[in-house]
């Protein structure tokens, strides 16, 4: 399970911070987007995004599933990425979106035309990932930018699975940071060994300074929820949106080690 001390706590502080300097706590887009080499996590499962921005490939004798699309300029990268540890963009025939801002699904297009797969987000994502255009409820409206759109996206409800080949990756409402948040689970498998697997989605209440949390009680209560739902979810193996929000890929990179030994 994914343990989180205190959440309420500290998702008070959180909001509060938000809603009372009504300042959005802006990443350094080019640093973020800094190459780095793939690398095997575990058994089936690898990471194949930035420096700063997640993407994981899960493969299968079936083909792959990809989880994220970074930056549209983060596209070409990803899939060079995905050739570099031997597999093949037109193998991947499923991409999940995690929410959709430009830093996680610019690049979905390029991807989805590079491999032919099937793109699948949840309900709530899907007006923005067809129009690469930021919703206006969303709490950093007014700081996002558009981003190439999605000729066609399916949808998927919480708990829902998904297969491609022996892989089943479940769907997990996370609800919050966007109205579409979603993470995603599965079984990171080395041959008969297997550990639970979570993508965790950006669960930080971050807002453009015009919008307030506190003017907006569902979104708060959306986000008690989300973590609840994570709390509850199987994990001896985590990776988030941005690494760092889980000790860095550093962690993620040793983890690979330890699995090849």
């Amino acid at each position: 399970m994914i343990r989180f001390r205190h959440m309420a706590a500290r998702v008070a502080a959180i909001v509060l911070l938000a809603s009372c300097t009504g300042v959005a706590l802006a990443a350094d887009a080019k640093a973020m987007n800094q190459p780095h080499k793939p690398f095997q996590i575990y058994g089936n499962t690898y990471y194949v995004g930035t420096e700063g921005i997640s993407s994981i490939l899960i493969v299968s004798d079936y083909g792959s599933v990809l989880i994220d699309g970074g930056y549209p300029e983060s596209a070409r990268q990803i899939a060079a990425n995905i050739a570099t540890l031997g597999f093949k963009i037109t193998d991947v025939k499923a991409i999940l979106s995690s929410h959709p801002h430009a830093d996680h699904a610019g690049g979905i297009a390029e991807l989805a035309k590079l491999s032919g797969a099937q793109v699948y987000a949840s309900r709530a994502a899907e007006p923005v990932l067809l129009s690469g255009k930021p919703s206006k409820d969303d709490p950093q409206f007014k700081q996002l930018d558009a981003f190439p759109k999605i000729d066609r996206v399916w949808i998927v409800q919480d708990d829902q699975l998904l297969g491609v080949g022996n892989v089943r990756v479940r769907a997990l409402a996370t609800p919050g940071h966007t109205a579409g948040g979603m993470s995603w689970s599965w079984d990171a498998c080395d041959g008969s060994k297997c550990l639970s697997a979570v993508f965790a989605d950006s669960l930080s209440a971050v807002s453009d300074g015009k919008y307030k949390f506190k003017d907006h009680p569902d979104v708060l209560k959306s986000f008690d929820a989300s973590f609840t739902r994570l709390e509850g979810a199987a994990c001896e193996l985590l990776v988030t949106a941005h690494p760092e929000a889980s000790g860095g890929l550093a962690r993620l990179e040793q983890a690979g080690a330890s699995s090849s030994r």
